[in-house]
């Protein structure tokens, strides 16, 4: 077999990471899986790695895996080197190595000589599993997702993860769209669905401040979004999220774009719940950031 790429065998690879809780990196991945075939543009930096997924130029999601949820990250190359991928298989493949239900490590390197992405477990003592996933010269991002501020004072709200979904699935309409209403006086986040008819959700924060956590708003603001967009901002959430329910935060910047944010636990699962080890250190949360990002609707702009 021969190889006309620069990473020859032997040749140092751009990145060498082990991870000790695949579980953690699966949720975080199918949270942005929001169709059955879907590419995504992975970016290596020493920062992390971003995962990048989008559709139809009106949706876009990065899922951000810092170097400090790796327990090595050995990284060499120059730039921000990027690969194309198909998510599904990626995810399925990571999958396969939590099979077992136990918290197994896994390594993580690229390129291989031909240029894959390579995965093997590191800690098992009667078997080893190996997988090679086939890359490809990574799509164009198709739209710019630099979010900037509506104004000098932040639009957003915090709302119990658990409660957006539930919301958003119950404001289904086929082909609907969702208006997101906030208001100042009195606080309150208002999701409203047209269809067959009119169904409305309000969140008021004074009256139930565990459900809307967090709340920033000066002026009121209106924006429609596509149903089958904003669904999918949490049609995948994992119940590991739902369960710990921490909350997602919703940011309207400038132009009606929305950003919904989530954290994903990658803690190993013997310190899922607590975050302190024999010796009595407590470790910093170990937590995987979900963005997405989703243009409002414009004369039916977005529509297939």
């Amino acid at each position: 077999m021969s190889s006309s790429t620069r990473h020859a065998d032997g040749d140092t690879p751009d990145l060498v990471c082990q991870l000790d809780n695949v579980q953690g990196i699966v949720d975080a991945l199918t949270s942005v899986r929001w169709k059955r075939h879907q590419d995504a543009v992975v970016e290596l930096s020493e920062h992390g790695i971003v995962i990048i997924v989008e559709e139809t130029g009106c949706l876009q999601a990065k899922v951000y895996l810092q170097r400090e949820l790796f327990v090595r990250y050995d990284y060499s190359a120059e730039g921000r080197p990027r690969f194309g991928v198909s998510l599904g298989l990626l995810v399925d493949c990571i999958n396969t190595f939590s099979v077992s239900g136990n918290s197994s490590t896994i390594e993580i390197r690229y390129p291989g000589p031909d240029m894959q992405l390579l995965l093997k477990s590191v800690d098992s003592y009667d078997a080893c599993i190996y997988a090679e996933v086939r890359t490809r010269i990574p799509d164009t991002i198709s739209w710019d997702y630099n979010f900037e501020p509506a104004a000098n004072t932040s639009l957003n709200f915090t709302v119990k993860s658990a409660c957006l979904k539930e919301a958003i699935d119950d404001l289904e309409w086929p082909g609907s769209s969702i208006q997101i209403i906030l208001q100042p006086d009195p606080p309150c986040v208002t999701f409203r669905g047209e269809g067959h008819g009119d169904l409305q959700i309000d969140f008021m924060y004074y009256a139930n401040t565990d459900l809307l956590i967090a709340f920033n708003c000066d002026r009121r603001v209106s924006h429609r979004y596509k149903y089958k967009f904003l669904r999918a901002t949490t049609s995948n959430i994992p119940s590991s999220v739902i369960k710990d329910n921490r909350g997602s935060k919703l940011t309207i910047g400038r132009g009606g774009m929305l950003k919904v944010q989530h954290l994903v636990s990658v803690a190993k699962s013997s310190i899922a719940h607590s975050n302190i080890d024999p010796t009595g250190y407590q470790q910093p949360s170990r937590i995987a950031y979900i963005e997405f990002f989703v243009k409002p609707e414009v004369d039916d702009a977005g529509d297939d």
